[in-house]
């Protein structure tokens, strides 16, 4: 007796072949990032060219795009999640910045070009994987990082392990607050070993950090104090995706760091693509400050 037909095993496997379809289809098409050749596209017109970078530390990748003047001050942009350096990439050919400094924009671990769709959840270990970047220009004074979305508690991190290394913060729509993070009841089935597999790359990666995230805030609540950094944090009103709240936890937090709030009425969470200017403008703020400091 036979248990499925030809017809019914048309019927069976047609779905599959069509999930299996649609998950090919998304993993191209759902990447947030650029390839080599539309980096190099974005710099064909630009008098300002960009340099792709990586290195190695064990198994992990860590690949960045760099611009500008290695005698400089260094600004370095860090993405949220999903991401890659693409997020920042109008602002390598951002001529006020370039005046002033060497420009980075880099793939953070899980995305871009670095390991793409394995993440590290771990802020700790993140933090020392990019390490190497801030270490081979300690001499580029003043050092200056910009975290957009987690991208900010990423660069907190890298500021209370590393304070000798960093000058400056600039925290845009940062998720910082452990109580604030959102219970999104769908994270945990989709970090299980059988429907992660199932999600795009970078979508996979993203799941994987956020849905650690939590305690990750929570272990670096005592490290605030350990912030010395001129910081500037950027939070709109509107913000849909990271609570407003977040920029009175910095508040509250940062008790050893300069810091200005800069909450902005009825601005959305995409501050990098909808308003540059209030990134331009805090940098250069902190860039002109340490210059002011340092010279009394």
């Amino acid at each position: 007796m036979k248990l499925f037909t030809r017809k019914s095993l048309k019927w069976l496997f047609t779905p599959i072949a069509t999930f299996l379809l649609l998950t090919l289809l998304m993993n191209s098409c759902i990447q947030f990032r650029m390839s080599k050749t539309e980096i190099d596209s974005f710099f064909k017109d630009k008098k300002i060219k960009g340099i792709q970078k990586d290195y190695f530390i064990g198994k992990r990748k860590l690949n960045y795009l760099v611009a500008g003047d290695s005698t400089k001050p260094l600004i370095v942009f860090v993405h949220g999640s999903p991401g890659s350096l693409s997020a920042f990439i109008d602002f390598m050919a951002d001529t006020a910045l370039l005046a002033k400094a060497q420009l980075i924009t880099l793939d953070r671990p899980g995305f871009g070009a670095s390991n793409f769709g394995y993440a590290e959840p771990s802020l700790h270990n993140q933090a020392m994987l990019l390490k190497p970047i801030l270490e081979s220009r300690k001499n580029n004074r003043p050092i200056i990082l910009v975290g957009h979305s987690l991208g900010g508690p990423l660069i907190a991190r890298m500021a209370m392990d590393y304070p000798n290394l960093i000058d400056g913060l600039i925290l845009v729509a940062p998720s910082i607050d452990p109580e604030l993070e959102p219970h999104e009841w769908f994270r945990a089935p989709m970090a299980t070993p059988f429907l992660k597999w199932l999600l795009p790359r970078s979508l996979r990666a993203s799941n994987d950090e956020i849905y650690k995230l939590k305690p990750e805030l929570e272990e670096m609540i005592p490290l605030w104090k350990n912030i010395h950094a001129s910081t500037i944090v950027i939070q709109g009103t509107k913000d849909s995706l990271v609570d407003p709240g977040n920029a009175d936890f910095a508040e509250k937090m940062l008790v050893n760091a300069p810091l200005k709030i800069e909450r902005v009425e009825g601005m959305d969470h995409f501050v990098p693509w909808s308003n540059p200017e209030l990134i331009r403008n805090a940098a250069i703020e902190l860039l002109n400050n340490y210059t002011l400091n340092s010279s009394h």
